[in-house]
């Protein structure tokens, strides 16, 4: 049976919601979180979408659609351009390599495996960002940001499992 223009159009679009819901945890991630007496910081939404889709959907979010959050974010935020491009690839690369580990596996391993990834993720824009001012830049800030991250996975990834088991099914 042929599919209409519609249905080919309707199939499109949502092959393109892992990209557009990438593209909103970069813009959301420029919100800071604000808690009186401590550092203004967020927590990197960015990677547990490209974390999330590389491990279920990579096909639906290649490189160069990761090469492109990253200059969206570097862009947002203000950071030297290719520095998220750089973490964001990493991410990408590190997970589509493990892929293969993380199918079927339990959610606990699921938010470990982001913990780990993230730690490293925090480490390299760390040892980047002190290079690039030439000097060490705060720890703590990174750490609490860290924090943040993989304590709001578990929500994230919800949501985002949920998205692909509602939209994505047919795709």
């Amino acid at each position: 049976m042929r599919s209409t223009l519609f249905q080919r159009m309707d199939a499109m679009l949502r092959r393109l919601t892992p990209f557009a819901l990438a593209v909103l945890t970069v813009i959301l991630n420029v919100i800071p979180v604000r808690i009186p007496g401590l550092p203004e910081v967020a927590p990197v939404l960015p990677i547990m979408a490209i974390y999330h889709w590389t491990i279920y959907r990579p096909q639906l979010l290649p490189v160069y659609a990761v090469f492109a959050l990253g200059v969206l974010q570097d862009a947002l935020v203000g950071l030297p351009m290719g520095v998220s491009v750089l973490v964001f690839l990493m991410v990408h690369i590190m997970v589509l390599s493990q892929q293969v580990f993380f199918t079927g596996k339990s959610f606990a391993i699921h938010w470990l495996g982001f913990a780990l990834v993230a730690a490293g993720t925090q480490l390299m824009f760390w040892v980047v960002m002190s290079l690039y001012y030439t000097s060490l830049i705060g720890v703590w800030p990174m750490v609490f940001q860290y924090l943040l991250t993989v304590g709001f996975f578990p929500l994230v990834a919800w949501l985002l499992l949920r998205w692909q088991r509602s939209v994505l099914a047919m795709v």
